[in-house]
């Protein structure tokens, strides 16, 4: 038998999830035209401002010249009104012009500035549409399906989709956590049976579609605070790196973190608990006076190679882990607490042919 004792154990929690791009970013066209090159591979890697698609320019470039000569004339008058202006004030000094004409020539030269800055916001505008001709990637990640062709019309106010850039190294896992999950560690933390970890302490371990163990281990980012009304459940955020491009977005996965840490712990090695028909959790528990009482207990989860145990049990009390597979509840024992490896040995040579287990530390023979 063992010797039931408090102990500190993790807090850990195995949630669902996806994966999900750290930035996507939507390429779409900013003015009307053709498309007249694509200048990239479908699927490949591509870098921040590197070209991707060029829109017919001609137009554009017409018309920032038309916004430029534009403003030159403004210019111009500007410079006209502004001369006249400064004549019409020395002269109106010495009463040679009225004061109605110099106002008309001061009018006329604010009139002129506010022409000047019309004609400069033309020549941005039109700047800045020739340079939406030359479309380019906002951000670096790979490239998906192109949407467009050459010689397709695109339309900036419709905003046509040309393509989408996903960066996926590091990349984002998206994980369902229940929300009665979440309000029963808040009342363990309450309660001081839990302690919580920070979010930059937890680490994340991943389990791949295929079963395979990510090599990588990842972070808490945030926990969500609205619970989805469909589903019960908050959205918990990892990120993880990805330099290999294994996790692509879109994949199950499950995950495992822990949130805190359990001071008062029950650990019970596997051989002594088991299970009645009902389904519930079972272990024989030798009383003060050695006979035996098979218990129903209340396990969380297994930890190595032990059961945690919330309740049923109380700090020590002894647990029958060998040897008891015949004793029936009532039945009078002759309990042998003994070292890990004396229990590892007699436990491989009980007759009742139960296997040898490494977390076996203590023994029970029937009287």
């Amino acid at each position: 038998m063992v010797t039931v004792k408090r102990t500190s154990v993790p807090v850990a929690v195995e949630l669902p999830g996806r994966t999900s791009a750290y930035l996507i970013a939507q390429v779409r066209a900013r003015v009307d035209g053709i498309v007249q090159k694509r200048s990239f591979q479908e699927g490949a890697d591509v870098k921040a401002n590197q070209p991707l698609y060029q829109i017919d320019p001609a137009p554009y470039r017409a018309a920032l010249n038309s916004a430029e000569a534009t403003l030159q004339k403004a210019e111009a008058n500007l410079a006209m009104t502004t001369a006249q202006a400064d004549r019409y004030k020395v002269l109106i000094a010495g009463n040679a012009v009225s004061k109605q004409a110099y106002d008309n020539a001061v009018a006329a030269q604010s009139q002129a500035a506010a022409d000047v800055a019309a004609g400069k916001a033309a020549v941005a505008i039109a700047r800045l549409n020739l340079g939406y001709t030359d479309v380019v990637s906002p951000i670096a990640g790979r490239s998906g399906i192109s949407q467009v062709t050459q010689g397709a019309y695109v339309q900036g106010s419709a905003a046509t989709l040309l393509t989408t850039v996903q960066q996926i190294d590091p990349i984002y896992v998206d994980l369902n956590q229940a929300s009665v999950a979440g309000l029963q560690l808040r009342r363990d933390v309450a309660s001081g049976q839990v302690k919580l970890n920070g979010l930059d302490q937890a680490k994340v371990m991943l389990t791949l579609e295929d079963g395979t163990q990510y090599p990588m281990s990842g972070t808490l980012q945030f926990s969500g605070i609205t619970v989805d009304p469909a589903t019960g459940s908050v959205t918990v955020r990892a990120i993880f790196p990805n330099p290999k491009n294994v996790l692509l977005p879109g994949m199950f996965v499950r995950a495992r973190f822990e949130q805190g840490v359990n001071d008062n712990a029950l650990l019970v090695p596997v051989p002594g608990v088991g299970h009645n028909p009902q389904g519930q959790a079972t272990t024989l528990v030798v009383r003060p006076d050695n006979t035996v009482e098979q218990r129903t207990i209340q396990t969380q989860n297994m930890l190595g190679d032990k059961w945690v145990v919330t309740g049923g049990l109380h700090e020590g009390e002894r647990i029958i882990v060998a040897g008891g597979q015949n004793v029936p509840s009532g039945k009078l024992v002759h309990a042998v607490e003994a070292p890990s490896r004396t229990a590892q040995a007699a436990a491989g040579a009980d007759t009742s042919g139960a296997p040898a287990t490494p977390q076996t530390h203590q023994l029970a023979q029937a009287k």
